[in-house]
Formats: structure tokens, sequence, C-alpha cells
């Protein structure tokens, strides 16, 4: 075992404890970027000027009205910028547009004294626009050939003598929804300017330090101007990880400019109209099995809404392209990668950063073609799993495929599979407007960042002289429990007790050019480097406590708080050695550093090992439906889900949770919808608040909901043999909308291939079960002569 992964005896990763602020959560004491309002003198308030339409140049701006109501201290405009008027890292969002690209685009800025007297003044403020035509859903910009960035294509095998040695070959579209983040927290920044001109920023941001590079090149200063920290976030789930910055930018240029305190902070429906969301993507494919019911090829083009800036729509689609394939072996493959320009919010990362899209692809071929091949969904998604030795499309060998059927077989032992399929049978034929399914289904995540300069953590760990311990890290707290598991590695790899380490809010002066705390990578990377600067200090520790005892610095152990030499009963306490080591003038603080190892990856080949490893899980649902209303509810769901050895088990356990309801929601309530009219209105979010946009709640939760961790599954080369965590299990939903297929499919005919709408809302469902009971698509005879079905959302037909 790797020095990296082995753990000491009595470790304090892996015992289940909770959240590090949960305490603070609950009583209502936990601090957040806004709070520190009401600790600052003298603050401004920012307030956005939108202009409601889809698109437009602005010929006209007019700020004097503004300044007439009273309150108003200054309206902030591009002319007010001293460095660089943009607020992306491709160069392509202008902080302050002169041209209009979304309905509810925010042109101008206006500081007041109150929040009430900022958006007064906003509201005074005049914009004459020259409309331009607009594209406001996928489909527009895909006929009006509207794209922007890379066109990736991933290629193996070859796909024209695999599709000619297939037996089936079925072809397909599929158009699927994005999703809001609804973070309790909105985008909030509060930014002041000391005597010397430096410039501190307090954001609700996964990446402080693009953050403060932002602000810097906006207000022309170098990094070592600004200083970026966060506390804690009230949610990110990506949304958090690239448009912060801009708002950050905003206050930070209102208090250079002004000289006071500046906080900027979204309500609930600018959010929501300003902010990006997860990509919606459009799906066109065609796939060839044998006689057996194995992949032979896949040929598929996948289109992402990326709204009207890159953002960082080309890894999100480059990561859907590397998941597409998710636990099943396709050996000959094509899948090439567009990125559409839309007049709609820029669409940012989002839990699994496009592996959820590339991977509900797959998925929904399977549920779509498993009845035209007269399998059993289960039976087909078994014959097509990764065996060892087998590789990627893009050419990493997949590491621990076992892990994929030993999930799966566990789920389906721990779910009792069998006895409940045959009470479901039973049910369904007593029932003749009410039916149940249960669906299984598997994910297998790649765990690093597809940018492999991201894969790097950095830590500064501080011992004082009464033997307490400080822990500064690059990565940032949104509620995932990332500090306490810092707290546990910290604890466990200096050998104390976990009271004796307390742990600093994330700020950009203490942990420099930190990545953004994303893509499950956050206790990998934050784990290695905090463990990495312990153990300087432990080393340095260990040679003056041998000297204390008498003994080899070999032979001594630190563990509970006290150190001791192997064969000796002498004893030294932890606050007695580093008291000792301060008087000997040993150094007590350590830079921790971590970079992963291993990866390589050609952008422009699509070919590589990107990913540090793969996570696996199985998930086990079933759901009931009503054949009147399309109203379902989910009885019961059964999770086995691999997390390695685990750094903090309840930590994991309700990441795992929170992931798969977050996943369900997605694909089955989250609708978000715009005008697409051509009235006044078009290009207008619709869905702009909870009365709007349905989010899980507690009655959307499972009846009876078990999650199990993988036992014996240390990550070799990981961070005491942990797994990443935030993102896999958000697709262990696909689960549900595989059970809710199945049931409609019982509606109908033996053999129906059911097409389902993403989200699966009950509209939805009711009118999949409808064309269920007129017979659907049903298995031909010919196996390459079918019959085709056509929908507002997607066709299949049977080549």
């Amino acid at each position: 075992m790797s020095h990296l992964s082995e753990r000491p005896e009595a470790p304090l990763v892996g015992v289940p404890m909770p959240h590090e602020s949960a305490g603070l959560h609950v009583t209502g004491t936990a601090l957040y970027t806004d709070d520190l309002v009401h600790r600052t003198k003298d603050v401004l308030h920012a307030h956005p000027v939108q202009v409601m339409k889809a698109h437009g140049r602005i010929t006209a701006l007019r700020t004097g009205p503004a300044l007439a109501v009273p309150g108003v201290v200054r309206v902030l405009t591009a002319a007010d910028v001293p460095g660089v008027n943009d607020a992306g890292m491709k160069h392509d969002e202008p902080l302050f547009p002169d041209e209009v690209m979304f309905h509810g685009h925010a042109v101008a800025w206006v500081l007041g004294e109150t929040l009430e007297a900022a958006r007064l003044g906003a509201a005074a403020v005049e914009v004459e626009l020259d409309e331009q035509p607009s594209l406001v859903t996928l489909e527009e910009a895909i006929e009006a050939g509207s794209y922007h960035g890379a066109r990736p294509v991933m290629v193996t095998g070859d796909v024209d003598a695999g599709f000619a040695d297939s037996a089936h070959v079925f072809t397909g579209e599929f158009r699927f929804s994005g999703q809001e983040h609804f973070y309790l927290e909105t985008h909030a920044a509060l930014a002041h300017v000391d005597e010397s001109g430096q410039v501190f920023v307090q954001s609700s941001t996964q990446h402080p330090s693009e953050t403060q590079e932002i602000v810097a090149h906006v207000l022309g200063l170098s990094s070592h101007e600004v200083t970026v920290q966060c506390l804690r976030m009230g949610g990110g789930f990506g949304g958090k990880e690239m448009q912060p910055h801009g708002f950050a930018a905003i206050a930070a240029l209102g208090a250079k400019l002004t000289g006071r305190p500046v906080r900027l902070r979204l309500n609930r429906t600018q959010d929501l109209t300003m902010s990006g969301k997860r990509h919606g993507f459009h799906a066109e494919w065609k796939i060839g099995f044998d006689a057996d019911g194995r992949i032979r090829a896949l040929d598929a083009t996948l289109t992402a809404d990326g709204g009207w800036s890159l953002d960082l729509s080309e890894p999100v689609l480059a990561r859907a392209l590397c998941h597409i394939d998710n636990t099943y072996w396709i050996p000959n493959a094509r899948v090439a990668g567009r990125i559409a320009k839309t007049n709609t919010v820029s669409n940012t990362a989002f839990r699994g950063f496009g592996g959820p899209q590339g991977m509900l692809v797959i998925e929904d071929i399977m549920g779509r073609c498993a009845p035209l091949l007269g399998l059993d969904p289960m039976e087909l998604r078994e014959r097509n799993f990764y065996q060892q030795g087998q590789s990627t499309p893009y050419g990493q060998p997949v590491a621990h495929p076992e892990r994929i059927s030993t999930v799966w077989q566990q789920v389906r032992d721990n779910a009792g599979i069998a006895d409940r399929k045959r009470e479901i049978a039973a049910f369904n034929a007593a029932h003749e407007n009410t039916k149940r399914a249960l669906a299984v289904t598997g994910i297998k995540f790649g765990i690093s960042f597809n940018l492999t300069a991201f894969n790097q953590g950095g830590a500064l760990v501080l011992i004082y002289k009464d033997g307490s311990v400080l822990i500064n890290h690059g990565g940032t707290e949104m509620g995932q429990g990332l500090h306490t598991k810092m707290l546990q590695v910290a604890a466990t790899t200096l050998g104390i007790p976990l009271h004796r380490v307390r742990l600093a809010p994330t700020r950009t002066d203490k942990v420099p050019n930190t990545s953004a705390t994303a893509a499950s990578s956050g206790a990998d990377l934050n784990g290695a480097a905090v463990k990495n600067a312990c153990e300087q200090l432990r080393e340095r520790l260990l040679q003056v406590a041998a000297t204390r005892l008498g003994a080899n610095a070999s032979d001594v152990r630190i563990a509970g708080g006290v150190a001791r030499a192997l064969g000796s009963d002498k004893e030294l306490a932890w606050d007695d050695l580093v008291r000792t080591a301060y008087f000997q003038r040993v150094q007590l603080s350590a830079a921790g550093f971590y970079r992963t190892e291993g990866l390589h990856w050609d952008a422009t080949a699509f070919r590589g090992s990107p990913f540090k490893y793969f996570a696996y899980g199985a998930a086990a649902t079933e759901v009931e439906v009503d054949g009147f209303t399309g109203a379902y509810r989910i009885r019961r769901v059964d999770i086995v889900h691999d997390v390695g050895d685990s750094l903090s088990p309840m930590i994991d356990i309700g990441q795992v949770e929170g992931g798969f309801v977050q996943g369900a929601g997605w694909l089955t309530l989250e609708d978000l919808r715009w005008d697409t009219g051509d009235g006044p209105n078009r290009g207008r979010l619709l869905t702009q608040a909870a009365s709007t946009y349905k989010l899980p709640s507690f009655s959307e939760m499972p009846e009876e909901f078990n999650v199990t961790l993988l036992e014996n599954t240390t990550e070799e080369g990981a961070v005491y043999g942990s797994k990443a965590v935030g993102e896999p299990p958000l697709m262990l939903a696909f689960s549900v909308r595989e059970a809710l297929r199945q049931a409609v499919a019982a509606f109908g005919p033996a053999g129906v291939s059911v097409e389902l709408a993403s989200p699966a809302t009950p509209e939805a469902v009711y009118w999949a079960i409808e064309a269920a009971r007129k017979g659907g698509a049903r298995r031909g005879g010919d196996a390459r002569q079918g019959s085709g079905v056509r929908t507002g959302t997607s066709a299949l037909s049977h080549a």
C-alpha cells in the first residue's frame, strides 16, 4: 500500500462524526458572506440595471435620473473600469456589456445608501435598445447553426465495421433539460479597501483564486493587491465555481471608486434570471447490438446549450463525451460534441459537470432498446458491463471493473430484487390503473479535473506553542463536509485529538493559486496537501521526541496526543513536545502540496487518462404510477456506493443521499421554462421562483431509503485510501427514471419501448402512458426493420 493510502493505528479518519459546523447551522449562528454586512460600517448596496429583452444593442444609457434619486451614491458603468471590462476566463463576458445577450442582462449597477435606494435608482436608469433577433431554445440554435467553442470528436475502433457486424441497429433523438442550482444562499460579495489600497473581498465562491484573478484584472491590479476570503457557502453545486467572479468584481470596483465597503447580494429572482444553470442537451444517436444484446457500435452527436457565453461549457461538454459509456464497454464509437450559442443565461458547472448528461444518453438508449431486443433492462445492462483489460472510448484502462458487478450484485441482494419483482408482477396484474416497477442502474464516474493543471492542492498548517493546531487549505466549504474531513486528516496525521485542531476560513493570502472546489476532488487534493504539511511537522517533532525519550526517531510514535518509543514505557505529552520543539527553535509551520500523478490528456486528439480513478455505485428504485394522472411516488431506494475507505462515513452517507435526491429532482421534477413566443417577453425565464420551479421536498422522498458504503475498497494512491463522493451519487437517480419508464410500459402490451421526456414530470409520464397504451414502439419480427415513434422531445427507430 502506498504511503498516501496507508492509515496509522486508531485513526480519526473513518470515524463517523457530524459536520464541523452542524451546531452553528441548526442554531443559526453560522456566518455567511451577507451576514458580515451587519458587522461593517458605512456599507453601500449594489443593485443591477437589468434589461428585459433577450437580445439587442445598447444605443443609449442615461444614468442622470438615477443620480437624482435620494440615497443613490454612484452608478457603475463600463467607463469606470480601470482594467479589463470582462468577468470571464474566456474574455467573452463583458462586465458592463454594450450588447444585451439574454433577458435580464445587467448593463450597469447602482450603489445606494440603502438597498431600496439602489433599487429605485436602478429603475430610474434609462436604457435604449436596438432590439435584435434572438435564439432562445436549443432547437432554434441548432437550426440556425449557432455554435461557439471547441467541437471535440471522440473515436475508438471501427464504427462502420461495428454497425456492419450488428444484428440490431437503432437510431433516435433525445432532448433533455437543464437544472437550476437553487442553493439556499444566493450570490453574494462584500468588498472593502484598506488604507494602503489593498482590496479585500468576502465572496460566496467555490474558486477564491479565480475570483481574486478576475477582480485584479478588472481593477487593473496585481493579484497580490487583492485578497479573497470565503467563510462558507449555503450551497454551491458548481453554480459558484465561475459565476461569482463578476459579482465580486462589481463590489470591489464600487469599493475602490467610493472608498466605502460595497455589498452585493442577488435576491432569489435576480439569482434565477441572471446566473447560469446545468446545460440542457440534445443528442442524436445510432447504436448497434449483436444477437446477444452486446453493444457493437455507437455513433452520436451531443449538443450542449451553452447560453450566451462559453463559461465552462467546453470542459462540461468534454466530460459528457468521456462519460457516455458509463459502465458499458463500447468497442467502436464515434461521439461528436458541440456547444450551442443561445440568448439565455450562460450555463455553467453543476454537480456532475457534464457527466450526468453523457451518462443519461446511454442509460436512455439502454432503457428504450431493451424491450426491442426482448431483454429485461437489468439483463441488457449486465451483459455490457466493463470487464478486466477493457478501456474507455478515450483510451483510459478501466481499473477495478469488477466493482461494477460487485455493487450491482450487492444492491440486488440488499433490495431482494427477485422476490420484489414477483410481487410487483402480481400487483400489476391485479391493478389496471396503477402500476409499479423496479429498476437498477449503475454508475462509473471519473475523478479528477479534465484539465490536468487543476489537479493540485495546497495547505498551510500552523502549530502554536500551546500545542493547538490551525489548518488553512485551498478548498471551500459549501455544506459538503470538506472541512470536517480535513480536520480528521490533520488529527490522524499528527496523532492528536480532534479538539486540538481548528480550521481557518479559505483565503487567497494563506494558500495561493488554488483550484476550484469542484470535480469531486476537494478531499483528494486538499486532504493530501494537509497530510503532506502535517507529515513535515510530525517528522520534525519525532526528532525532538526521540531526543527526550532516548530513542531513534524511527521508533517513536505519536498517537492520542502522546509520543511513545517502541519497547519503552517512557511518554511525552503533545503539549510538552511542542513546547520543547519551540525552545529548540524547530519550525512549527509547514506548507503542504499535492499534485495528482499519472494523469495525461490530449484535448485535441481526445485521448489519454484524465482521471485518477473511477467511483462506482448502483441503485435500485421502486416506483408506483397512477395511470389516470401520471402522478407517482418513490416507494423504496437501495444504494451501494464505492467511496473507498471513507474519511468520514456519516458525511459520505449524507452526500450519497443528497446527491441522489438532487439527481431525482433534475430527472423528474425540475422543469425550466422560457417564453419562446414572439411577444415582448420573449426569452424571459418563466420558472423564476419556487412557486413555479418544483424542487424535491419531503413529499418526494423515498418511503424507504437504504444507503450502504461498499466495504474493503481501499483506493491505492488516494488520501488514506478514500474516494471522492460529491458528484457520483447524483447519477444513481437514473434508477428513478428507468423505474418510471418500466412502470409506464406496464400500462401497454408486452415489448413496448417507452420514450420518456426529461424531466419526467407527472404530465410527461401521463402522455407516455397514453402512448404505451396505444402500443408505442414495438419489437418487430425483422431485426433490421422495425417501427418508429416520434414525439416533440425524441424519436426512436429500429433501423
